[in-house]
């Protein structure tokens, strides 16, 4: 045998223990599977979904550019929602927009976050639009809570405050502290 043949063959022998120790150690590695991280059931995109009571009226409207629902904890998390909400006499009434929301199927409360604007449907509705940060409804008695700062618009009257209780069924809104407002008769 020449010294190439010999060279050629500890090259090619060297490159095949150098492969099977990087073989060896890749086999080794655990791979770690973190079970505590949920993964979502189902997801969907641009979701549309009507919710209809035992009387057989719309309850509400759903809508979203993103959704995932995770069964363990019977969780749904929407991107982007819009939400009708029919208060006990089934009409709509209030359009609520907001970058995120949250819904516990078991308890039926949403929690809706980021950028949520409240928008009276009824043009003649004396109270227009509701903006905060944050605010969670109850949708079985339909009653919000918020702790943010809320600014109201409505015809005529602007009204800024800190905290917020809703019930959406007595058509009535409680600003809970640091109001302030500005009145403009027609």
């Amino acid at each position: 045998m020449s010294r190439i043949t010999v060279a050629i063959c500890a090259f090619f022998g060297l490159a095949l223990v150098l492969y099977w120790q990087v073989q060896v150690k890749r086999n080794q590695q655990h791979v770690v599977i973190d079970s505590s991280i949920e993964r979502p059931a189902y997801i969907a995109n641009n979701l549309r979904t009507t919710e209809f009571n035992e009387q057989g009226l719309i309850e509400s409207k759903v809508s979203a550019k993103y959704m995932e629902h995770y069964a363990s904890s019977n969780t749904t998390k929407f991107t982007q929602p819009i939400l009708l909400l029919y208060p006990e006499n089934g009409k709509a009434q209030w359009r609520v927009t907001a970058q995120n929301a949250s819904l516990d199927q078991q308890t039926n409360i949403v929690n809706i976050e980021n950028d949520v604007i409240i928008d009276a449907i009824d043009i003649e509705e004396p109270l227009q639009s509701l903006a905060t940060q944050k605010v969670t409804f109850d949708l079985n008695t339909m009653i919000g809570e918020s702790q943010e700062p809320v600014q109201i618009k409505g015809i005529g009257y602007d009204i800024k405050g800190v905290g917020l209780f809703a019930d959406l069924n007595a058509e009535q809104i409680t600003l809970l502290s640091q109001v302030e407002g500005t009145y403009e008769p027609h």
